[in-house]
């Protein structure tokens, strides 16, 4: 049964995440005729309906929750009783994915990619086979076929998710009602930031990692000054310890749990459990084995990076689905440089200028080398710190905790790495994220002129630091 939509295309994309939807917008306005296939039956992928969106939906609205209950009395601002209504909040959390998703919808029309609802797999090195909901298939022919299906939650052995008293992180974007403990296993940034959500609004929070640190990719201090807030926030946080098995009993979920390196085991109980382990690459049934499409050992599709190309030149890869950090951001930028290089343009991504976040509060925000990975590369580094209750903008705002930290070449001062835990960091790094981008030095930021007073000035004294001497602290 065709759909009738055209058939032969420059380009097919398979998956419309952040990826493959912002890579089909590009095709378009480059020219190129192109289809986004997804069988979700929502534009936006897991970042937009089950991911990103909602979980800032959420820590938004229980900041606001708790700013509320326990801050505004401090600045004048008397709420009296603050109840919450968990019905709501998650209603005004669905309005902004539901005004997003269709929001890509429009864009697709605007610049003619034609959506094709059904989930994909690639028969051929020009062929794409459609299954729908309705139980027909179409094939498509292209020129040009894009994996943009992004990843899905690394299942635990031992753990099996029900999404009601183990969930994993799409569960924990729905739970009915607040529980009295939740116990998360994986403490790096999606279980962190969904652990603040419900610890706002009155859980008890235990973080279980299997490493010696949370969040092992971010800067050491960095780290240890973040840490100390989530443990002031309440959080309980345990590492270096193994969830062998999990249990769910009448009255929640009964987890056994051991030292990571080997030990006596022991129980813990829970309301409710997120399994926040990690994302893998979401490639199963798009027929790359069939293809003879090369995987790595994680899973991820290899490619050429420069082009996306696999070793079928015809077939490309992108996003979550091959090397390089999971992010939204990261999938938008393959998407569109793989794009530009079918269409026969000089598309690039610069990895070393992706920058991270972590959206708890305050935020945590980096890009480039952490003082680890310099040290283990043998450089010859300085560093410089500026602490932001030291910044008149924070601490206005009463809102001191955190730190901006530059590293830059102990010879010519070049950018090498910032590390900021602050309110609006995600926000902050982009300024650093330029910066590096064109090469600067620490000088470069320390002598653009910043408006006071502004959270941004600490980025300048901690530059100012970095290459001299900062004037507030």
């Amino acid at each position: 049964m065709s759909s009738g939509i055209p058939t032969e295309h420059d380009v097919v994309v398979v998956g419309a995440g952040p990826g493959g939807y912002v890579g089909a917008i590009k095709a378009g306005q480059l020219g190129l005729k192109v289809a986004c296939v997804e069988g979700r039956g929502a534009l936006g992928g897991t970042c937009l309906n089950v991911g990103c969106i909602p979980s800032k939906a959420l820590l938004n609205a229980s900041h606001k929750f708790e700013d509320a209950k326990k801050h505004f009395a401090s600045f004048g601002v008397v709420c009296g009783d603050v109840k919450l209504d968990l019905e709501a909040m998650m209603k005004k959390k669905e309005s902004a994915v539901s005004g997003l998703t269709k929001g890509i919808e429009g864009l697709f029309k605007k610049n003619k990619v034609d959506y094709v609802h059904g989930w994909g797999k690639i028969t051929g090195p020009n062929q794409v086979t459609v299954a729908k909901s309705d139980g027909t298939q179409e094939i498509m022919n292209a020129k040009n076929i894009v994996i943009a299906t992004g990843s899905e939650v690394t299942p635990l052995p031992g753990v099996e998710i029900d999404e009601e008293k183990i969930v994993s992180s799409t569960g924990a974007l729905s739970l009915k009602q607040v529980p009295k403990k939740l116990v998360i296993i994986g403490g790096g940034i999606i279980g962190l930031e969904m652990g603040s959500v419900w610890g706002r609004l009155g859980a008890e929070v235990q973080v279980l990692e299997y490493a010696k640190n949370i969040v092992p990719s971010m800067d050491g201090e960095t780290r240890k000054a973040m840490e100390r807030v989530l443990k002031k926030q309440g959080f309980k946080i345990k590492t270096q310890t193994k969830v062998t098995g999990a249990t769910v009993t009448p009255n929640g979920v009964k987890l056994t749990v051991e030292p990571a390196a080997g030990g006596a085991a022991e129980e813990m109980e829970a309301d409710v459990v997120l399994v926040a382990t990690g994302r893998r690459p979401n490639t199963a049934g798009l027929g790359l084995e069939e293809m003879g499409i090369e995987t790595d050992r994680a899973g991820r599709v290899v490619v050429d990076m420069a082009t996306f190309q696999t070793k079928i030149p015809s077939i490309r890869a992108i996003g979550d689905a091959i090397a390089g950090p999971m992010l939204a951001h990261k999938a938008e930028e393959d998407g569109v440089a793989c794009m530009e290089t079918i269409a026969g343009k000089n598309g690039h991504v610069n990895y070393g200028t992706v920058p991270s976040i972590m959206y708890t509060h305050p935020e945590v925000a980096w890009v480039g080398l952490t003082e680890e990975q310099c040290k283990e590369k043998g450089l010859e580094y300085k560093t410089g710190k500026f602490a932001m209750m030291a910044n008149s903008r924070a601490r206005t705002n009463d809102e001191p905790d955190g730190m901006v930290k530059f590293i830059s070449d102990k010879k010519t001062d070049k950018i090498l790495g910032v590390h900021m835990v602050g309110v609006n960091a995600g926000e902050l790094i982009a300024e650093v994220v330029f910066a590096m981008e064109y090469g600067a030095s620490t000088e470069d930021v320390a002598r653009t002129c910043h408006g006071h007073p502004t959270l941004s000035e600490a980025v300048k004294e901690a530059a100012m630091a970095t290459y001299d001497k900062p004037i507030h602290m």
